[in-house]
């Protein structure tokens, strides 16, 4: 078999079986660019925190606090314009005044309405809130249960609030959501979305490149060879 129709036949089949995903890649790697990184991210709904500040000398002892309720670890926050300590255990997150080392009430779900809306940059209500316990793919990785509060709007942005304490831990839009999609195509991850090495992306990377080669082998052939030009006989 001549070399040209090798060429040939190679490219057209790693054509068939490259090409469609070479498509993906271009199609989602131009979305990911088109829409901004921030947007995606939803920084954009979430309203700028305010500055907080308070004298140290009206803070409860977070160790002594750490101590009493035998916690692995203690953290201060801000929720609802007032400062809290957060304490981790075997038991999960609880929730204390800062100021007075009691313990606070998880909130409610008219509490986490509040919250969420403050937390919010838009104008629309709230379309619904669920205490949800099974996580959903788009914040895996976070532990149940988790407050889910999704405010009426085409993008449908979506908060999630811890329960213990009405902290916004993650947002999600539908913009997010398509981005997630087809960052899952783009690396040929279709199970956690997350493995940028995996065999799958490697081999047809390398079968992109062997495709990419062939061409230029196939090219070679395109061009007519030019007859060496013959002298006169005398």
């Amino acid at each position: 078999m001549r070399t040209h129709v090798i060429a040939r036949k190679t490219h057209k089949w790693l054509g068939l079986f490259i090409g469609l995903q070479v498509v993906v890649w271009s199609l989602s790697g131009v979305y990911m660019t088109v829409v901004h990184i921030d947007t995606i991210h939803g920084d954009h709904l979430v309203r700028e925190a305010s500055s907080h500040g308070i004298d140290a000398g009206d803070l409860q002892d977070p160790l002594a606090l750490a101590a009493r309720e035998e916690a692995t670890g203690i953290r201060l926050a801000w929720v609802d314009e007032r400062p809290i300590y957060v304490t981790e255990g075997p038991s999960g997150e609880r929730a204390f005044a800062a100021t007075s080392a009691a313990l606070l009430e998880p909130p409610n779900e008219q509490a986490i309405r509040a919250l969420a809306s403050s937390y919010y940059t838009g104008s629309e209500p709230i379309a619904s809130a669920e205490l949800i316990t099974k996580v959903p793919g788009e914040i895996r990785g976070r532990a149940p249960p988790l407050w889910r509060v999704e405010f009426d709007h085409w993008n449908r942005p979506t908060f999630y609030l811890s329960p213990a304490t009405g902290e916004l831990l993650s947002r999600r839009h539908e913009l997010w959501r398509v981005f997630d999609f087809v960052w899952m195509l783009h690396i040929m991850d279709y199970d956690e979305r997350e493995n940028v090495n995996n065999l799958l992306l490697r081999a047809f990377t390398w079968g992109a490149v062997l495709m990419a080669l062939s061409g230029v082998w196939l090219l070679i052939y395109a061009f007519p060879k030019r007859k060496k030009k013959t002298g006169r006989a005398r």
